[in-house]
């Protein structure tokens, strides 16, 4: 694995592997690895000729100061971990490598930055759109890798390639979870082991609700959601939302749409974390 830290470097490396024609598979993180995050290396690595990891903790996409600081960053354990699959490329930049200026665009995603974490998390999905236009750029790959945990980003990243007309596939990939149902995330190893413990009930409570989609309407679900969560006293809800699966509205009713998922936003602590659960 070749480690760049420079925007330069990284690009001079991959040229040539374009002029061989051979295929790109890009997977963004913020580091602090776990299996969730290589499981998306797997993939793009199995479907390209060469796989690029980029880690940057991105600052313009958090919205509170505290978060930044306190997100885990463990560059040695990454770097060991990206071995483990084969990765050919780490691009490391800092800050003022990706942001020698300010960069000011202003992404309009319409109702679909307006819900969820765009509604509670003020300019976060400006911010990602930022980096993550910048990272394609520098990059080029013919694919890129995200999971469906994040499935409001995904969906923001996809709006973004088609309003740029960029020529990237992005490949939506499964959220992959603890063997006690816990979605994956670098956040989870900031809770204490008490919240650990109890952190497993918010999937248990969204495939429960998901289970009785055909007794319950959209509402109903959604509240029986809130409810359930709300009897564990660690929880602080940020929201419970059942939306379309294509621009993330409320629905009213099951025969309205195509596809629809059960979103929840909460504190477990001082930890944030997000899940959501397919429904149809």
């Amino acid at each position: 694995m070749k480690t760049f830290q420079t925007i330069s470097g990284l690009r001079s490396a991959l040229q040539p592997l374009r002029n061989e024609e051979l295929s790109i598979g890009f997977v963004p993180t913020m580091g602090a690895l776990h299996q969730g995050h290589l499981e998306l290396m797997r993939r793009a690595k199995s479907e390209n000729d060469i796989l690029v990891v980029s880690i940057f903790v991105n600052p313009i996409q958090f919205n509170n100061p505290e978060d930044l600081e306190k997100y885990p960053r463990l560059p040695e354990l990454d770097a060991h971990l990206l071995e483990t699959v084969d990765c050919d490329f780490l691009f490391a930049p800092t800050v003022e490598e990706m942001y020698p200026e300010p960069d000011h665009s202003n992404y309009d995603f319409g109702v679909l930055g307006q819900v969820m974490e765009g509604a509670f998390r003020p300019g976060h999905f400006n911010g990602v759109a930022i980096v993550v236009r910048k990272l394609f750029e520098i990059t080029e790959p013919n694919r890129a890798y995200f999971g469906e945990k994040d499935f409001q980003q995904l969906a923001i990243i996809q709006q973004l390639v088609k309003m740029l007309q960029l020529s990237v596939e992005i490949v939506p990939c499964p959220i992959v979870r603890e063997s006690d149902g816990l979605a994956m995330s670098s956040r989870n190893m900031r809770l204490a082991k008490e919240e650990r413990s109890v952190a497993p009930k918010i999937h248990q409570i969204l495939k429960k609700a998901a289970s009785l989609k055909n007794v319950l309407s959209p509402e109903e679900m959604r509240r029986y959601v809130w409810d359930k969560l709300s009897l564990e006293p660690a929880f602080s809800i940020d929201y419970v939302e059942v939306a379309d699966d294509r621009m993330l509205q409320p629905v009213k009713h099951w025969n309205e749409v195509g596809g629809a998922v059960i979103f929840v936003a909460l504190f477990l602590g001082q930890v944030r974390l997000i899940d959501n659960q397919r429904i149809f």
